[in-house]
């Protein structure tokens, strides 16, 4: 089954939160446009949180909350949403954003983020799962993650900035050929338009990302959300003073790395090496 069309665990709690947001709408006689004007936001998002296809986020509630009159009440339904809500099941909801994205940061130690991974290492990644995937099950996470990728090629791409460990790039996930690949698509990636690919080297004597991967997002509403994944889940994180920290810290690995021609560079050397 596609990663998308599974129910969400906290389906429930995202349509009463979104009933609660349109029963205040129409209570203060105004329609979806009018709202969304309101607050600063788009009408899809307003009818998507009506809906309940996606969250109502902390900052959006206070501002509904504000031009409602509601006293607090939907910044409070929020706060009382299950933990599940913070763990979204296969990222579903972090991928819903990441679709629709204005810009796009990533910082990553450990692995090549999904919009850099070639099907082969794709492949290679998921093949190094445990427990192990079914082949059935390798082959639906390669197509939806190759799926991901479109927003890249579109005609006018998110803004898209990279930063990710000279470990990963001489890391050799799925063996020579597929490294070989790798590197090849990460120099063809580097000169995209759009695109800041900086590699962070080794050997640092100071590195502002040690607490592990995250990635930052702006939504079409201005939204800044962030992302990070652990071993056994995920959170997407919309406070404004954690966004503030991890854009700091993003702002300073971008210090730290190669910078882009440096970067280039680097790939040109490796390719060379082969």
């Amino acid at each position: 089954m596609h990663p998308g069309k599974r129910k969400r665990k906290n389906a429930s709690a995202m349509k009463l939160v979104g009933k609660l947001v349109a029963l205040f709408r129409r209570a203060a006689g105004l329609t979806q446009s009018q709202l969304a004007l309101l607050v600063g936001h788009q009408v899809e998002t307003i009818a998507s949180i009506e809906q309940g296809r996606r969250a109502l986020l902390p900052d959006l509630a206070a501002k509904l909350d504000e031009r409602l009159g509601t006293k607090g009440a939907l910044e409070e339904a929020v706060a009382q949403m299950p933990e599940i809500d913070l763990i979204p099941v296969w990222a579903e909801e972090y991928l819903s954003l990441e679709r629709e994205a204005l810009a796009l940061c990533f910082f990553a130690n450990q692995v090549l983020p999904g919009l850099l991974q070639t099907e082969n290492y794709a492949r290679a990644v998921f093949d190094s799962r445990v427990p192990t995937f079914s082949r059935e099950e390798i082959d639906t996470h390669v197509g939806t993650r190759l799926e991901r990728q479109e927003i890249l090629r579109r005609e006018v791409p998110p803004t898209t900035s990279f930063v990710i460990s000279e470990a990963i790039v001489r890391d050799r996930l799925g063996g020579d050929e597929v490294y070989r690949e790798t590197l090849r698509h990460l120099r063809y990636c580097a000169d995209l338009p759009g695109i800041s690919l900086q590699i962070m080297p080794l050997g640092r004597t100071t590195h502002a990302g040690l607490d592990g991967p995250f990635i930052l997002l702006e939504t079409p509403d201005y939204q800044r959300v962030a992302y990070t994944e652990t071993q056994r889940g995920s959170q997407l994180i919309s406070n404004p003073d954690e966004i503030s920290i991890l854009a700091q810290r993003y702002a300073m690995l971008r210090t730290q790395a190669l910078n882009t021609e440096e970067t280039k560079s680097l790939l040109d050397r490796l390719l060379g090496e082969l």
